[in-house]
């Protein structure tokens, strides 16, 4: 990287140093900084809030939610009404939060006090704690640190995770894992094809678990917690405590997404995009710098077997296009994706456009 310099700010040697404090934004905030450092300086445009007028998009103004009653249907209407609800969703939003979804509530209460000996920017190892992947990479850091493992297809010896949170995680994974198929299920359907065509092409196969500490930020004018993006995955489930911050874009317009007790937030990731020939569709979001007094946590699963090896190659469901809707996108492996983001980091493109037909 280029060592940018203005006056005396020299980013690279500040980026440096703050990385080999191996402590991330929780040591700023533990040394009880009020001024945020430089290098987490965003600029005006990627700040911009803009919000639809109070008049205008009202039919827009949050997330859908869908109650998917325990799993269990009564009826088939009532399967139907869902399988309506997800394709309405994934094709205008993306995003949806679903309720009676069958996970356990306690599971993740509190984030543990992650140490110094898992800090790393070798994603290849099992259990790595990290603050901003693209540190070195993106035009400003973000106000989050983060802890990170690849829990499916091969999970980690459970000596290979902190005592603190290994029981949660992998009781935890379980049960996401099993959210997850049902929703591919419904996705399936909603794209008009067998219950477990997505299932079939391994698309629940893989599944990283990345948990988000977004503490209080010292000026959060002046920074994000994430910067616009959007998942490099088949899907996500995020579950995440009661502070506000997490926004989608649509419309050229950002959208709050209120946390809701007891809700699972999902949303579509770019690979399933891709699969869909952009029929179902992979939103933009980010989360604000944290204003409250407490820590903002999120646990994000992705299904994606990432940077692992995978065979397996994804394009277009041949079943979804035809002459009038031919490919958009050429056939690429999972790790050939993940690889592709890891090197482009958060820069406020799609990745999806580097592997436009």
């Amino acid at each position: 990287m280029e060592t940018t310099k203005f006056g005396s700010f020299d980013r690279a040697s500040e980026l440096r140093a703050f990385d080999e404090t191996k402590t991330g934004v929780k040591g700023l905030v533990n040394a009880g900084i009020t001024h945020l450092p430089r290098i987490f300086h965003e600029s005006p445009s990627n700040l911009a809030n803009p919000k639809p007028p109070s008049t205008d998009l009202l039919h827009l103004t949050t997330i859908p939610t869908i109650d998917l009653g325990g799993r269990v249907f009564e009826d088939e209407a009532k399967r139907k009404n869902t399988v309506d609800g997800v394709r309405d969703a994934a094709e205008k939003w993306g995003f949806f939060q679903v309720i009676n979804h069958g996970v356990r509530g306690g599971l993740t209460s509190k984030p543990p006090e992650v140490k110094k000996q898992y800090y790393s920017r070798d994603f290849r190892r099992e259990f790595v704690y990290t603050s901003n992947f693209d540190l070195y990479t993106s035009s400003a850091a973000s106000w989050r640190d983060t802890f990170s493992c690849y829990m499916a297809p091969n999970p980690p010896k459970p000596q290979d995770l902190p005592a603190i949170c290994r029981d949660v995680m992998l009781e935890y994974t379980k049960q996401v894992v099993s959210l997850g198929e049902f929703l591919f299920e419904l996705l399936s359907e909603a794209l008009g094809l067998n219950p477990n065509h997505l299932k079939e092409i391994d698309c629940p196969k893989g599944l990283r678990m990345l948990c988000h500490y977004y503490p209080p930020c010292p000026e959060p004018d002046l920074t994000l917690g994430a910067s616009k993006h959007s998942d490099s995955s088949f899907l996500t489930v995020l579950l995440s405590n009661q502070i506000k911050g997490l926004q989608v874009l649509r419309e050229g317009y950002w959208f709050d997404v209120p946390p809701a007790p007891g809700a699972l937030i999902i949303n579509l990731g770019d690979l399933l995009q891709l699969i869909t020939n952009d029929k179902f569709i992979s939103s933009e979001h980010r989360v604000l710098a944290n204003r409250a007094t407490g820590a903002r946590v999120s646990v994000a699963c992705f299904f994606t077997t990432g940077i692992r090896p995978n065979p397996r190659t994804y394009g277009p469901i041949r079943e979804l296009v035809s002459e009038d809707n031919p490919p958009k996108y050429r056939e690429i492996t999972v790790k050939e994706f993940a690889a592709h983001r890891s090197a482009k980091g958060h820069d406020g493109t799609s990745d999806l456009l580097h592997f436009k037909i």
